[in-house]
């Protein structure tokens, strides 16, 4: 079955591929498998120069990398240049930090004893669209320079991104084999991470997903990390600037279109300062430019897929029959590519399916809040647990927040935004494990414990 990229502002194909065969998929599993044996001994030195070599290629390639990403996925034309860029400093992180992070660690004990850290092997990694190099990268960025070897399954729906990706890899002088990516079928997924060669395996996307690859994972007695979903708070309190928190939380939303674990979802507002919260909110909504991502000007682009567009629309239909209020947009736009209209719904029901769901688009849900024990209580009553923002200027407040909310993260007074210096994960149905940082790169590490005794004297 051919592999299809189709632009989600039109609906035209613009490239199809057929997927590889079974036995090629092999081929390239033991080209990665042998590129390890000599890669993993590689200086670090090297590493990094390549490293840093791939961080330059993007910053010359931005405008037509960003160019594939937009045509392929619908992200905004400025939003795919920033993507690309980020990936740079992913990429430079690493170059810069990896002989830190690396370092044996001297443990005391009686005798001479220190923890070294060893690439594994071979890491299949299976990425999702929705930051179709950005999410690649910061498994790329780490696992490259620790010494691990690469294998790419990413959305069926940017071929052509993950194409490019690879290519970089190769002419930034990295060996041959040590990044490749995989053309396939998610049905063929399964079995390349069955294969022995193959010894662990990070993904981000879906919670279906990510049940699927941990519990053949778990079986196959292999580590995994997940990035699942997100269903992300953004809690306002009365010592909130205010203006400040209405324009992020505009901004929280509708990054990528919505399309984004960490886009914030659910709006927990105090009611003292709600209605003035509300209003500015919808205000900055429908403010928003909808149109061709292709132009600078615009702020929110199609849906990435006709099926999430239809899936975006049956959950605000459903909300609208539970009970809950349209404050602004709540339709799919008329016309060629899948366009949702910037949607803000209130008085959703806690027992309404969709209140428990992630909306994967540019639909807020809002809620008004007695109090900051309201505030967390809701918050943590969804099965996700990525991040949060908080607006307070209280510290006692901010202090409780930072410390009962269930989440990988909580970012106050600002928007949530992943880093390369900084661990990024979840709790609870959003995943395990973390990426970017020490402690993304040392999840595809052998932590080895090295003690050294000397012998006794007769």
């Amino acid at each position: 079955m051919p592999i299809a990229s189709i632009n989600p502002a039109n609906g035209k194909l613009l490239r199809s591929f057929d997927a590889l065969t079974d036995e090629a998929a092999l081929e390239k599993i033991g080209l990665a498998h042998e590129a390890f044996k000599a890669y993993s001994a590689v200086p670090l030195d090297h590493r990094a120069l390549c490293m840093r070599k791939l961080a330059s290629l993007l910053d010359e390639e931005v405008n037509d990398l960003a160019q594939i990403i937009t045509l392929e996925m619908g992200k905004p034309i400025h939003a795919s240049r920033q993507e690309v860029a980020k990936c740079a400093s992913a990429c430079r992180y690493y170059a810069e930090n990896a002989a830190r992070i690396l370092a044996p660690e001297p443990i005391p004990t009686e005798n001479q004893s220190y923890v070294r850290w060893d690439p594994l092997g071979v890491v299949l990694a299976v990425m999702p669209w929705n930051f179709p190099f950005w999410q690649v990268f910061r498994f790329l960025a780490p696992a490259l320079m620790a010494g691990n070897t690469g294998l790419l399954k990413h959305s069926s729906n940017v071929p052509q991104c993950a194409l490019a990706i690879e290519s970089l890899v190769r002419r930034s002088g990295f060996p041959r084999g040590i990044f490749q990516t995989l053309l396939i079928e998610s049905r063929q997924v399964e079995r390349v991470l069955a294969d022995p060669r193959v010894v662990a395996v990070t993904l981000t996307g879906s919670e279906p997903a990510g049940r699927a690859i941990a519990a053949q994972a778990g079986w196959l007695i292999k580590k995994s990390v997940l990035e699942l979903g997100g269903s992300d708070p953004f809690i306002v309190m009365p010592s909130a600037d205010l203006t400040t928190a209405i324009e992020t939380a505009v901004r929280a939303r509708l990054v990528n279109t919505g399309q984004s674990c960490i886009a914030a979802k659910r709006f927990l507002v105090h009611e003292s300062i709600y209605q003035e919260f509300e209003a500015g909110f919808v205000a900055g909504m429908e403010a928003m430019k909808i149109g061709d991502p292709m132009k600078e000007t615009t702020d929110v682009g199609p849906l990435a897929t006709a099926k999430i567009a239809e899936e975006l629309e049956a959950q605000v239909k459903a909300a609208k029959q539970a009970g809950a209020r349209v404050l602004t947009g709540g339709e799919r736009m008329l016309g060629e590519g899948n366009y949702f209209e910037p949607t803000v719904l209130t008085g959703i029901p806690r027992t309404s399916s969709v209140y428990k769901e992630e909306l994967f688009g540019p639909v807020a849900m809002l809620f008004k809040i007695a109090s900051i024990d309201e505030a967390i209580e809701l918050a943590n009553d969804t099965p996700f647990g990525l991040a949060a923002s908080v607006w307070t200027r209280e510290p006692a407040e901010q202090q409780r927040l930072v410390a009962e909310l269930e989440c990988g993260a909580v970012f106050v007074n600002s928007m949530v935004a992943s880093d390369p210096r900084l661990p990024f994960g979840g709790v609870k149905h959003s995943g395990y494990g973390r990426e970017l940082s020490a402690a993304g790169m040392r999840e595809f590490l052998n932590a080895k414990t090295v003690v050294l005794s000397s012998p006794k004297s007769l």
